[in-house]
């Protein structure tokens, strides 16, 4: 009786990024958002919230899954086994349960964002990251146009110790938008982005 109970719909939590992956993702390399993420001034979309879809398609991560079999060389997925269940690293914050960050961020990896932006302007986008070493380095683009090239990160002195980095005099026209964060530099981990209206 405590596995029929266990096994109530109320019990259990829907994960779209699973469902998605099985039905739709083997047939398309469409993305589609993962959650409604409308701007508007003072709006954080969190880092885990990326959209869905392939990996080389919605994000890239180097490596996704664990291929030994075909490969012979041992990796993971996500290897901090949280939240999502597709190759990008996420994370339980160990200090706040309840939030989630992206880590284990390696050269050449990226996310992508689809928002829908609703009052047109320049914004300061807050990337709030830790970065034990101060190495990490980003570029955010829309589509092929560069919005923030090389936006560095101060050392924090541990991975869980959150700042914020500031990317000024982003111009976002009013509509849909598909932003993507490319990393220059990895060795940090990423929590949120902050659209600030100047």
């Amino acid at each position: 009786m405590e596995l029929a109970s266990n096994t109530k719909c109320e019990r259990n939590i829907v994960h779209r990024d699973v469902i998605d992956a099985l039905i739709r993702q083997p047939f398309s390399n469409e993305t589609l958002p993962f959650k409604a993420n409308n701007i508007l001034p003072g709006i954080t979309i969190q880092v885990v919230d990326y959209d869905l879809g392939r990996n080389g398609a919605a994000y890239y991560d180097k490596d996704t899954a664990n291929y030994r079999l075909s490969t012979g060389k041992e990796s993971t997925g996500n290897s901090g086994g949280a939240f999502r269940n597709d190759g990008v690293d996420i994370y339980r914050d160990s200090k706040n349960q309840e939030n989630y960050y992206v880590g284990k961020i390696e050269d050449g990896e990226w996310l992508q964002y689809t928002v829908h932006v609703l009052e047109s302007g320049k914004y300061n986008l807050d990337f709030t990251v830790a970065s034990k070493d101060g190495n990490g380095i980003l570029t955010i683009k829309d589509g092929n146009t560069s919005l923030a090239e090389n936006v560095q990160f101060p050392a924090t002195g541990d991975y869980e110790n959150w700042k914020t980095v500031t990317a000024a005099n982003i111009n976002l026209s009013e509509g849909i938008h598909h932003l993507r964060v490319y990393i220059v530099h990895g060795g940090f981990n990423f929590a949120s982005i902050m659209f600030l209206k100047q």
